[in-house]
């Protein structure tokens, strides 16, 4: 009897260390001060799905996905700041926070999580330039790690100030590690693009089908003033320059044409969005978020993003402020 129980005993253990099952991932969630709310996760690549929502409950949570290999997610939390997390296949990771102080937020379990919040903790501390350099030397000296290909994004090419430059050169590293990594190759094609994302270049031809069905493209834009963006409806500065973009429409109608494009997982989402609002322009929302074909073809890289162009397809301004938008297309329409 006592070598029965011994047997149990031992397969008990065993149980409970094999945690999640093979081919799914599971996080566990603890936030203090955040009672009840409901936050989105988006997969960056690799994992599935690409958006989705999570509840929490007296400052908990439980989410679990399908996943085979490893993942990228995001975390974006009621208040638009992000926490980033490695997904594993058969892993379980926790994440220990204060709501009044997410920044601080302790995402552990696996290798790659326990490394990012040793950084995250790290660049709590520094001033943005030592941010970007703390970054820098961490891919220089992990280009085989997939925190690495998060900081590229994060901290080289979103943002106020990418720095094209040092992102090619450190992604040629990573591409020499991770030949066959499909984010990697993805990202090399949209540095690329960014070239033409500046002042004074040509906007780069693109092609798309708006949600109802019609062609848009960059010969669509014949207005003297036009105006591509991206936006979401999880980003809510990004909402607020779709209001302002629908408010300068009704005033220059058309002296002024939109293209915009939804960086959501649903098109029923972006749909219902801009009717209630009567945003009458074409809405390109494919459902592949970041992985969208116009989105690489333009090289945009922020949310919310925007260009002004003038007839000729030439960039006249690049991510313009909502605060300043009526400034600058004013000065263009005068």
């Amino acid at each position: 009897m006592k070598r029965y129980f011994a047997f149990l005993f031992v397969c008990m253990l065993l149980l409970v260390s094999c945690g999640t099952e093979s081919g799914r991932f599971r996080i566990e969630g603890r936030l203090k001060n955040m009672n009840q709310a409901e936050f989105y996760i988006y997969s960056l690549e690799g994992g599935n799905p690409r958006l989705d929502t999570i509840s929490v409950a007296d400052g908990r949570f439980i989410y679990e996905t399908d996943l085979e290999r490893q993942g990228t997610y995001v975390l974006l939390y009621p208040n638009f700041s992000e926490q980033v997390i490695f997904g594993e296949s058969g892993a379980t990771v926790e994440v220990e926070g204060d709501a009044s102080h997410l920044k601080d937020t302790q995402v552990t379990g696996t290798a790659a999580n326990d490394d990012m919040t040793a950084w995250r903790m790290n660049a709590n501390r520094l001033t943005p330039p030592e941010v970007k350099k703390s970054a820098v030397d961490y891919i220089r000296e992990n280009p085989g790690s997939v925190i690495s290909s998060y900081l590229l994004s994060r901290y080289l090419l979103l943002g106020d100030t990418p720095d094209y430059k040092t992102a090619s050169e450190l992604l040629q590293l990573m591409l020499k590690e991770q030949p066959e990594n499909g984010r990697l190759i993805r990202l090399k094609k949209q540095i690329a693009g960014l070239q033409y994302y500046r002042e004074g270049q040509q906007l780069p031809s693109f092609s798309a089908t708006d949600i109802n069905g019609k062609r848009v493209s960059r010969e669509s834009l014949k207005a003297e003033l036009n105006v591509v963006c991206v936006w979401a409806l999880w980003n809510y500065e990004s909402q607020s320059m779709m209001r302002k973009l629908n408010s300068l429409k009704h005033e220059y109608g058309g002296r002024l044409a939109i293209v915009s494009i939804c960086v959501e997982a649903s098109q029923k989402t972006c749909r219902d969005f801009v009717e209630r609002d009567s945003m009458r322009w074409s809405h390109v929302c494919d459902g592949l978020l970041w992985e969208s074909p116009i989105v690489q073809q333009l090289g945009i890289a922020n949310i919310p993003g925007n260009l002004l162009i003038d007839q000729k397809g030439k960039i006249l301004a690049v991510d313009v402020k909502n605060s300043d938008l009526d400034g600058k297309v004013k000065s263009f329409l005068k």
